[in-house]
């Protein structure tokens, strides 16, 4: 809310929003910061609003600063205005014809009209006078009956009972504080302070009663951001408090943001501006410090180099960016951002890594809510309105890539709703998956086994199973030298990070299957471009629609020549073919062109409050089945969750080497070929190979090693080193190439 310069202090304007009523109440030229908790006549004049505005659910003072009380608050106040209105309106207290009733006494005069302006500024005293006056009335009843005190003292008693009935006098008595100087209020009033260049709302205070869980701070070139876990009383979900450095600036800095801004939204963006967001980001963040700059001279204000960068950045994101949106995601603990609707009434929810899900101290406006979406529009191309409500795009800045949706009606009836996936910054990798316990080394050798050997392989599971994350990781498994095209209708594999580590990768981006009208192609007309450029190995970041078919002509025309893998929705292998055969209308016979499916779910813990992401079967597909492969004996296990160890296992038909693909991909190795022990041993190897980098990280403290620079360095030398073994014994033996990648492993991580 933006009051016009010559604004009196005190005017006051209600704005109503999607069934809220805020009130902005202007002290923009005081000499004082507005508090309700210390100052009794602005809680007086809150209360006068609040009785011709009796739907209002929140309060904001307009100051340099803006300070923002809550709805609870709120209705603390509202039901003190509720009575004020009930004592001079309907029983009209102070009118002659009611003191007549009272007696018509001076007296009873002054002390009605005392009682009832201090019921305004301070209903606490209000309350603590009043039931002195009740007893001392009752003390006159017993010597001087007459039937104007006796109406008076029955009023005086209704007016304790109305009091005593309200929230902010129970919670009073609750809390055995005094009520002079005001000790309670300010307990019970403590505003979320907002910098007037946001509209976010900040609960900056740390809720009362709250157990303390872990404390970080997030560090960034410019700037330090605290992280606060707490635990609530009777509550299952974690508090996670943020204090972003935008809410504790000083006054000065927040001034010149202001001004700043005020400038910076004049400039309406042009679409193609957003065609290349970093670009235009870097732009913007040159002129915001030239600007900032400047305005500091001009107001005799100093700033120093990290100064002005911080300031920069902080005003780069409450414009161009996404606000709190984007400290959040600088959290790299965070893996997902849910913002509900309606979107100013409930707080930001988030999934910590360690934590689960989690409440926040953000609660987000709707003016950002909007501002975020036609950002969207501009970044993606694609369309976000009533006849297309959803919108399905990426959001990048800096090293950080997301994955965010929104909706808004007519499908989400309540207004715009956000949901954003955090990728790493960094690939997954197959030892990190084996570290976190989601698979274990014997699996990551499988896996590896099955990419090298050139096989199909769909990840399936639910929503947050982590099925992009593990293909991913198998990406890594591929040879550099191989080339790689990656189809995707939204950006969420670490393309640009493997193709700094040297891989051949080319990335196609395609239509949403929820998008309709827009110049993306689509996602089959995509992989099938895909086979006319050149051997590849293919990727498709997530089988959704139609692409089905042409994902399966891909994978029959590249069977035994290059991996072809992707994601898909499904919690069982029967349950991807029913999905893929009946759903996608993919012939029975195409589905026998999967080699391997893999099914990542989560996994509750024993009190059901936490979850673990697991991979919990690793299943071949064959080939001699004709309608149903679950009744034909099509799906073979190769390994399968054990919940008692909480780990995968080899099945008995792994074990004693009855797995059709592994033969197959056998068959084609001259040194492998009828030799199942010499294929299980590589396997093994691989496996050690995943487990010893996870050792040496831990034991070296260099979690470097986990990443995707390493591993794609290891996994060349690993094929090296076999390549050596070969010609000198015949085989990859793994008592023979173990100890010279592992020499080799221990000279490299010196310089990580």
């Amino acid at each position: 809310m933006v009051f016009k310069e010559d604004a009196p202090i005190g005017a006051y304007e209600v704005e109503k929003k999607q069934g809220e009523e805020a009130l902005y109440v202007n002290f923009m030229k005081a000499s004082f910061v507005p508090d309700v908790a210390s100052n009794p006549n602005i809680m007086a004049q809150v209360i006068d609003i609040l009785v011709d505005n009796p739907n209002v659910s929140r309060v904001v003072f307009v100051q340099q600063r803006n300070y923002n009380y809550s709805s609870e608050q709120v209705l603390m106040l509202a039901e003190i205005a509720r009575i004020y209105l009930f004592l001079m309106k309907q029983e009209n207290v102070l009118s002659p014809e009611k003191l007549g009733v009272f007696g018509s006494s001076p007296r009873v005069y002054s002390e009605l009209m005392g009682l009832v302006n201090i019921i305004k500024q301070d209903p606490i005293r209000a309350y603590v006078e009043l039931k002195s006056k009740v007893r001392e009335k009752r003390e006159e009843l017993d010597r001087n009956m007459n039937s104007g005190l006796i109406n008076y003292t029955r009023f005086l008693e209704r007016m304790l009972l109305l009091l005593e009935g309200t929230k902010l006098i129970r919670a009073y008595l609750d809390s055995g504080l005094g009520f002079t100087d005001r000790e309670f209020y300010k307990e019970a009033f403590r505003p979320d302070i907002l910098p007037n260049f946001s509209f976010t709302r900040l609960m900056a205070q740390l809720p009362r009663e709250a157990e303390l869980v872990d404390q970080y701070i997030i560090e960034d070139e410019f700037e330090r951001i605290s992280v606060t876990i707490m635990k609530r009383k009777n509550e299952g979900k974690y508090f996670y408090h943020i204090m972003p450095p935008e809410y504790s600036l000083k006054d000065e800095y927040s001034l010149l943001l202001s001004l700043a801004r005020n400038v910076l939204v004049e400039h309406q963006p042009k679409a193609e501006e957003f065609t290349d967001v970093e670009k235009t980001r870097n732009v913007f963040m040159n002129v915001s410090k030239d600007l900032i700059s400047e305005l500091a001279r001009s107001k005799g204000i100093g700033l120093n180099y990290r100064e002005l960068n911080k300031l920069a950045e902080i005003l780069v994101r409450h414009t161009l960016g996404f606000g709190l949106v984007e400290v959040l995601l600088k959290d790299n603990k965070l893996q997902d951002i849910v913002l509900n609707a309606p979107i100013a009434q409930n707080p930001i929810f988030v999934r910590h890594e360690k934590y689960d899900e989690c409440s926040t101290n953000i609660i987000p406006s709707y003016e950002d809510a909007e501002s975020w979406a036609a950002k969207l529009r501009l970044q993606s191309g694609r369309p976000l309105d009533e006849a297309n409500p959803v919108l399905d795009t990426e959001l990048n800045f800096g090293k950080i890539r997301a994955r965010i949706a929104a909706i808004k009606e007519p499908l989400s009836p309540n207004g715009l709703a956000y949901a954003i996936r955090r990728h790493r910054d960094d690939p997954w990798t197959l030892p990190l998956f084996v570290k976190n316990k989601m698979i274990n080394s014997f699996a990551a050798g499988i896996l590896s086994f099955m990419v090298d050997g050139s096989r199909t392989l769909l990840v399936a599971g639910t929503r947050s199973s982590g099925k992009t994350s593990l293909l991913g990781s198998l990406l890594l498994e591929i040879m550099p030298k191989y080339r790689v095209i990656v189809v995707e209708d939204t950006l969420e594999l670490g393309v640009d990070v493997m193709r700094k580590l040297g891989y051949d990768i080319l990335r196609m981006k395609v239509r949403s299957a929820l998008v309709e009208g827009t110049t993306e192609v689509e996602a089959s007309e995509g992989i099938r471009t895909s086979l006319r450029l050149g051997d590849s190995a293919l990727i498709v970041g997530e089988v959704r629609s139609e692409e089905a078919k042409a994902l399966y002509e891909a994978m029959r025309v590249g069977a035994l020549a290059n991996t072809v893998a992707g994601t898909i929705h499904g919690d069982s292998p029967y349950g991807v073919f029913d999905r893929v055969v009946n759903d996608l209308n993919v012939p029975p016979t195409s589905f026998k062109a999967t080699d391997l499916i893999i099914i990542a779910n989560p996994v509750k813990t024993p009190d059901g409050l936490h979850s673990r992401r697991r991979v919990v079967q690793i299943t071949e597909v064959r080939k001699h089945w004709d309608r149903d492969p679950l009744e034909e004996a099509g799906f073979v296990d190769l390994m399968r969750y054990n919940v008692e160890k909480d780990e995968l296992e080899p099945t008995q038909e792994l074990i004693n080497g009855d797995s059709e693909i592994i033969k197959a991909i056998a068959s084609n190795v001259k040194v492998w070929a009828g030799n199942w022990d010499a294929v299980y041993d590589n396997i093994i190897l691989r496996g050690m190979i995943k487990q010893e980098i996870v050792a040496m990280a831990e034991n070296l403290g260099k979690p470097a090693l986990l990443e995707s620079e390493f591993n794609s360095i290891s996994n060349n030398v690993f094929h090296l080193i076999s390549e050596e073994v070969i010609k000198e014994f015949g085989l990859p033996l793994s008592s023979e190439v173990f100890p010279r990648w592992k020499k080799w492993a221990m000279d490299e991580s010196r310089k990580y």
